[in-house]
């Protein structure tokens, strides 16, 4: 854990409890400022240190709130001064203050990096119109913005004028920087590397996406988890019930036993300062908003700790195929030339015609003749044919019209063979979209594209098998483009051809097989489901608002990997609040069960109150190192049980 060094309140906080604790041992060895004195100067460390503890203590005795904090201290040290242990009393007061001084620094140190971010993010813009750096908040849309190398981008926008290299991790969590030309989108927040850049800007500074990152981060600490609530309202019972044990702890010894009064006090004492909830109420905080500070520095947006909760218990996800397992771009897969045609005549005769449309397959087209090094043929005569194809002159291929389309749109200008149509009918049953191609007499040839699939989908829906986690695929696509995809990625369950009301129905049947249920979507047309889902999650959210306002947890990037990084993560948390509650509520026992005894002792109480604190803090913000290991499916235990058993451990 990071300690405020530079932080003047919290040095002179560590030099009184230096002198105070020294105090302490020398009263211990014998050696006691001397009296009238001894009071006055314990008294001056714990005003001093702990006067907003004794204020809110005295407060919460006025209006009978018996279940503070503050007031257990209030009578610990009430009770200290009766029976004459000053240092203890003064001991009691600093420690106290330095664990819930330790709290805010775990919290703090959970979220620095956001707040490192919000305080270097530019407050200022320069705008070209004015010549001037001018408040971004004053900054309409539309307005053009200059910026230079190694500065922040202070607006989301577009660029209109040169190029250049930016880290978007800030945004997206990857270390890699993108190369951006004119056109191109840029956020808010990231860093401009190596370019002269101007940008039309296209949102507002409140409505940029670093805007919305920061204002639903800091919103998820609020949104507080089901353990958190729990233990909170525990606190609330458990605190008076720790003051009637005080009060029975003395009474029955002294009025019914008739033993030693000041000891027994002394033990009443002991037992309100360890049964101080510190570090149960403080376990899950800082776990929860160390998880999300970590989620967020991979490009995980989480809105509140009740996702990270809920993600541990997730049973089957339901992903969208497009734009979340594929690009949702299409690519060329087949080249298949016919007829004597050549690869080159067909790919640079096919790109010449498409060149003048502005549809995602023609585009595909041209790009894989460039790839391929050829040079698009000239045409003339450029006409499209809505839903069926296009018609062109080509003007190197000897005057010859060119045809692409659809097989049923060749079949009307020209013949076609049973071989060509075994061709399409082929690729149409492995999920591929099928150009077909005609110049002269007959089919020249077949362009067959797919929509191509993430590098990491196969390697994470691995992962999340591993996790003993179902993936069902729900999409909106043809059954057989469905069925091509998920044998590649290893996905059994499939359902396509579905609308957005019917992904969302479906998440219910899968909500009655497998109670938890995440949904994997790219947040626009998949919001009803990832609505109806136990944990929703888009993909790709950087620059879609709809994604990052309607998913629980909007990644950022396109990265499915980052799924099964967050599950474990969330079991990871879950283990480590399990763990930390456990830890202290053992050693609360434990000095409860002295105190009744008669063994217990008051410094030693606050001393292991504050190591339990300090411990469970440390504990917690080993969350924010966590990291992206792959898991081992071998080291993962088989989950086993009827459904009714699952849906009793959800």
């Amino acid at each position: 854990m990071k300690l405020p060094f530079h932080d003047k309140k919290f040095l002179f906080l560590l030099f009184a409890i230096s002198i105070v604790v020294a105090l302490e041992i020398l009263s211990i060895i014998g050696i006691r400022i001397p009296m009238p004195y001894a009071p006055f100067v314990f008294a001056t460390f714990i005003i001093g240190i702990g006067y907003p503890v004794i204020w809110n203590g005295l407060k919460a005795f006025v209006k009978f709130n018996f279940s503070s904090i503050s007031l257990l201290m209030l009578i610990a040290v009430i009770g200290a001064f009766y029976l004459g242990e000053y240092p203890e009393a003064a001991v009691v007061i600093v420690l106290y203050v330095l664990g819930e001084r330790l709290e805010d620094i775990g919290i703090d140190n959970s979220k620095s990096a956001l707040d490192e971010l919000v305080s270097k993010s530019p407050k200022t813009a320069f705008v070209k119109s004015s010549n001037a750096e001018i408040a971004i908040d004053k900054i309409a849309v539309g307005t053009i913005i200059q910026v230079k190398p190694g500065n922040l981008i202070p607006l989301d926008g577009k660029i209109t004028i040169g190029e250049t290299t930016i880290d978007e991790a800030t945004i997206t969590g990857e270390p890699i920087p993108k190369d951006k030309h004119k056109g191109d989108n840029v956020f808010a927040g990231t860093l401009n590397k190596n370019g002269f850049i101007e940008i039309e800007t296209t949102k507002l500074s409140v409505d940029t996406t670093f805007s919305k990152i920061i204002r639903l981060t800091f919103e998820a600490t609020a949104n507080k988890s089901n353990t958190q609530n729990f233990i909170q309202q525990f606190s609330k019972y458990y605190t008076p019930t720790i003051i009637l044990l005080a009060i029975l702890i003395f009474v029955i010894p002294v009025f019914a036993l008739h033993l030693p009064l000041d000891k027994w006090l002394n033990q009443a004492i002991t037992l309100l300062v360890i049964a101080c909830p510190c570090a149960l109420v403080i376990s899950t905080p800082v776990a929860i908003y160390a998880a999300i500070g970590n989620a967020s520095s991979k490009g995980a947006l989480v809105k509140g700790g009740k996702y990270i909760e809920a993600l541990a218990t997730i049973k089957a996800i339901a992903l969208d195929k497009t734009r979340t397992i594929t690009f949702g771009k299409p690519i060329v897969s087949d080249v298949i030339p016919l007829n004597g045609t050549s690869k080159e005549e067909l790919l640079a005769c096919a790109s010449g015609a498409e060149v003048f449309s502005e549809h995602p397959l023609a585009e595909a087209i041209i790009a894989e003749c460039k790839k391929e090094g050829y040079e698009p043929h000239a045409v003339e005569k450029f006409k499209s044919i809505m839903g069926k194809g296009a018609i062109a002159k080509c003007l190197v291929c000897e005057d010859e019209t060119i045809y692409v389309g659809k097989l049923e749109f060749i079949k009307e200008h020209q013949p076609v063979e049973a071989e060509a149509e075994k061709i399409v009918e082929q690729l149409s049953s492995q999920g591929k979209t099928s150009v077909v191609i005609s110049f002269g007499n007959g089919v020249a040839g077949i362009i067959g594209l797919t929509d191509e699939i993430k590098p990491d989908s196969a390697a994470a829906l691995k992962e999340l098998e591993a996790l003993n986690i179902e993936p069902v695929m729900l999409t909106g696509d043809h059954e057989n483009a469905a069925q091509f995809v998920a044998a590649q990625v290893g996905i059994k369950k499939i359902f396509g051809g579905l609308l957005p009301e019917s992904k969302s129905e479906k998440i219910k049947e899968l909500l009655q097989q497998y109670c938890s249920v995440a949904m994997v979507g790219d947040g626009v047309n998949d919001s009803p489901a990832l609505a109806q889902s136990t944990v929703g999650i888009a993909m790709g959210a950087a620059g879609s608002d709809s994604a990052i306002e309607t998913a629980n947890i909007a990644l950022m990037n396109d990265k499915l990997s980052l799924i099964p990084f967050l599950i474990r993560l969330s079991k990871r948390t879950l283990t480590t609040i399990k763990f930390n509650t456990a830890g202290a509520i053992g050693i609360k026992l434990l000095f409860i069960t002295l105190a009744f005894l008669g063994f217990s002792n008051l410094v030693f109480a606050i001393a292991a109150d504050v190591g339990v604190t300090l411990v469970v803090i440390l504990i917690s913000l080993n969350l924010m190192r966590f990291e992206n290991t792959q898991l081992q499916p071998a080291l993962v235990p088989t989950l086993t049980g009827t459904k009714k058993e699952c849906c009793d451990n959800c």
